[in-house]
């Protein structure tokens, strides 16, 4: 889960969310000013005001009329004197949706000032408010409105700075993106996403809702702040966004231990044990008060028996508490009620002292993972590696580790596993300056080479850096970008998978000259091995992103606990998004090798629960779980042998009317292969996996017999290592690149009257080493797959989901 920092004193808020905006010791109001100087003070002020309404006027013409949300309006800032800080809360009016919404102190050679809100259709209320103080009287013979105009020093026109209530050292350098914590005014937030996506802001899904604001974390520049700013009524306080996990591991252990009980106290656990997460590593920690709700004894295992329990080292217990809540920071910071969706099993594969032999460590996990399988068979999994090691790897070359772990996927005709493996850590010679170039060099570590493992790698949206002992440090990446450990595959040789998967927040590193280090502030908050000691512990790198992956697992099986693991696999790969940083890489790649070695280092992206369990109205998301008979044998020869046809449920009618209204295709197809036990055949790709699945959608005008035509001799050209021949075609964003692994995943672009005319999608086989070698009979065997399939409309809220889904209750037959 990513972070959402917030400001310390805030997590003791329970009631409203806004600070109040003045000081409760306030001091008499001034006395009656006399009659010329009464007037000459309205006569300033309302001259300030003026001024200030005709600046208003000059940027309301400034306004974008595509992105203005909202009440047209602007703000205004009201200075007030030493003692005087009380008339503020009179400048509100809610009947004309005039609000406060920001509210500085009087510093040392600065003026309190307040900042309004006021709706354009408001413009003249607090001119009309100046011109009764100076012309009219109560009963009481006081002049109107005395309370307040009287203590008004000056008036202005709002820049972005009036609502920036933080602390000024803090505010960004021009250009400077920054995650900032943006209040927004009650009802509004609706008017705010709208913005923010038209303006591509970044923003974290968390947020907190308070009585009268709602906050959220956005990315942005000052530039970009100023036009949320000058394009909305919604905003009502920016602040820069510093709370981060340092707070937490700074505590007393009594402090922290009061955090425990109370976010142990709102969890609610599974009603069944039926969905686990199991954690391959140190072992964990039952006793700590987080973990032993989830985690049974009778889930607590070792490869040796005669190792001791618990878990020494600590990893175990920062993976355990990951795998199980995510990063606790937004968790320990809000007061509602934390449902688990999972339970955690725990094998420890590695000895309190000294290491296992890396030969071994093929039959250690198959022997860890059967553990946990014999003591409960029937409870859905997935599991977590994050133990990897630099030997074996041979740019991308299967090890004796990575077959074990694709055997083990692959299973047999009952059994099929879901295994996370991270991607392994650069550990020496890290840099700011060396920053990614040492990325793309260093090799992802054995076994994350795997076939039918989902291999997570590391990236960061934390670059929040207030520890004072790091002043003039920079976090290393930048936000949305790759995190400085990660491990990449761009020095594979092209035919083998692309790795990692996908990508999940694994923290960052910081840098001053030629020094790097991991300061707290930009680590993930989870569970430390010893709550004698301390509850939190900072977590990071590659094992903190494949703990957040297993966390997003458990989620979705416990969503969809049917669903194959090929299923959840496919799930979690088709649901990921490059962020901004890595699209405008792939946007400026202008050739297929330079999108090769981008789809090598930032996989897919990073992949959202929200988008693999839940379709939109304006984002359809289609699941098939079928099988094949790859093979048949034809005398002495073995020929490919099914092509499956899926159709397309679109509704035909309503995509043609949508007519040119851009819409996104994407497709994924996922299969577990059967590793070859000899590695003689490792040394050609055809020859480690059993077989290969590729999959082409039918062209508009084109029939089913010349769809199998162009999928045969595709087929056959991708065999015999000639030219790639165009299954695809019809420019996928990613093509003949795709083809390599056993997960395919990629987009297509274009109209939706041009998605209306195609009709299916084939899924056919490619030999592999089951075609190569008869004497296995595995020519009979079929296999199976999980085929996704989204369509979404491209920057546009037109329903798609229902006219489909209305459809999808009648079959739909291919046409020939």
């Amino acid at each position: 889960m990513p972070e959402f920092p917030r400001d310390l004193p805030h997590l003791y808020l329970r009631g409203s969310g806004r600070p109040e905006p003045y000081t409760s010791k306030i001091k008499p109001p001034p006395h009656k000013l006399p009659q010329r100087e009464r007037v000459a003070h309205a006569e300033a002020i309302r001259a300030a005001m003026r001024s200030a309404l005709e600046a208003a006027a000059v940027r309301r013409q400034e306004r974008d009329p595509r992105l203005a949300t909202g009440t047209p309006g602007f703000y205004l800032d009201f200075e007030f004197p030493a003692g005087s800080e009380a008339a503020a809360d009179q400048l509100e009016n809610r009947q004309k949706q005039i609000e406060l919404v920001a509210f500085h102190e009087r510093r040392e050679g600065q003026p309190a000032v307040a900042t309004v809100f006021v709706p354009d259709k408001a413009a003249d209320h607090f001119l009309s408010k100046v011109v009764q103080y100076r012309n009219e009287q109560t009963r009481t013979g006081k002049p109107k409105n005395e309370s307040l105009v009287a203590r008004i020093d000056d008036i202005a026109l709002a820049a972005v700075r009036s609502v920036y209530t933080d602390d000024p050292a803090l505010f960004p350098l021009p250009g400077q993106k920054v995650w900032w914590e943006l209040w927004i005014r009650q009802g509004h937030a609706k008017g705010f996403d709208e913005l923010a996506r038209h303006l591509e802001i970044p923003v974290q899904p968390q947020r907190l809702v308070f009585p009268d604001r709602e906050v959220h974390l956005v990315l942005a520049d000052d530039a970009t702040i100023g036009l949320l700013f000058l394009n909305s009524d919604s905003v009502a306080e920016i602040r820069r966004a510093k709370d981060t996990p340092a707070v937490f591991v700074d505590w007393s252990n009594t402090e922290q231990a009061a955090w425990t009980a109370d976010l142990a106290g709102r969890v609610v656990l599974p009603a069944d044990r039926d969905i686990a997460v199991c954690v391959l590593d140190t072992g964990v920690t039952r006793a700590h008060p987080l973990l032993a709700p989830a985690l049974d004894p009778s889930d607590i295992h070792a490869y040796n028996p005669a190792w001791a329990g618990g878990d020494h080292h600590g990893h175990g217990t920062n993976m355990a508490g990951t795998v199980l809540y995510g990063d606790l920071m937004p968790l320990l910071s809000t007061s509602g009620a934390v449902t688990l969706t999972h339970c955690i099993e725990s094998v420890k594969i590695l000895p309190d002292q000294g290491e296992n032999e890396p030969r071994l460590y093929g039959a250690i996990t198959a022997e860890s993972v059967a553990r946990v399988e014999i003591s409960a068979p029937d409870r859905r999994r997935a599991s977590c590696l994050a133990v990897t090691s630099d030997i074996g790897t041979s740019r991308g070359r299967p090890s004796s580790w990575s077959a074990a772990i694709d055997q083990l996927c692959f299973g047999d005709e009952t059994t099929r596993r879901l295994l996370l493996i991270s991607a392994g850590n650069i550990r020496e010679n890290l840099s700011g300056t060396t920053y990614p170039a040492h990325n793309e060099t260093e090799s992802i570590e054995n076994p994350a080479q795997a076939w039918n493992a989902l291999t997570v790698g590391a990236y960061t949206e934390k670059t929040s850096l207030v520890d004072p002992s790091y002043a003039g440090w920079e976090p290393v990446a930048q936000a949305g970008d790759l995190c400085p450990t990660s491990r990449t595959s761009l020095t594979w040789e092209r035919q083998w998978p692309i790795k990692p998967d996908i990508l999940m927040e694994g923290g960052n590193w910081a840098a001053l000259g030629n020094q790097c280090d991991c300061p707290d502030d930009l680590g993930i908050l989870t569970t430390y091995r010893d709550p004698t000691v301390r509850h939190f512990d900072i977590f990071r790198d590659t094992s903190a992103a494949t703990a957040m992956a297993g966390n997003l697992a458990g989620k979705i099986l416990a969503a969809m606990p049917e669903r194959w693991p090929e299923t959840i696999r496919a799930m979690m790969i088709h649901s990921t998004e490059w962020t901004s940083v890595m699209r405008q890489q792939f946007d400026a790649a202008t050739s297929e090798q330079q999108k090769r070695a981008l789809l090598r280092k930032y996989g897919y992206g990073v992949p959202s629960y929200e988008r693999a369990v839940f379709s939109a109205a304006n984002d359809l998301t289609l699941i098939a779980e079928d099988e094949l008979q790859p093979l048949r044998k034809e005398g002495s020869s073995i020929q490919t042998h099914h092509m499956n046809l899926h159709a397309f449920p679109w509704p035909r009618t309503e995509l043609e009317q949508l007519g040119e209204v851009e819409v996104e295709l994407r497709v994924t197809l996922s299969y577990y292969v059967e590793p070859n036990p000899g590695e003689r055949g490792w040394l050609r790709r055809h020859r480690y996996p059993s077989h290969a699945l590729r999959f082409a959608v039918k062209r508009a005008l084109e029939s089913v017999n010349d769809f199998r035509r162009r999928i045969n001799a595709a087929a056959v050209a991708e065999e015999e290592g000639l030219p790639a021949f165009p299954a695809g075609g019809d420019d996928w964003y990613l093509g003949r690149l795709r083809n390599v692994g056993s997960v395919h995943s990629d987009y297509w672009r274009g109209t939706a009257a041009e998605l209306a005319r195609r009709s299916a999608i084939g899924v056919f086989p490619i030999g592999g080493w089951w075609k190569e070698n008869s004497a296995h009979h595995r020519y009979e065997q079929t296999v199976r797959y999980a085929l996704i399939v989204s369509i979404r409309a491209v920057n546009s809220a037109i329903d798609i989901y229902t006219p489909v889904h209305a459809q999808i209750s009648t079959p739909v037959q291919v046409t020939t």
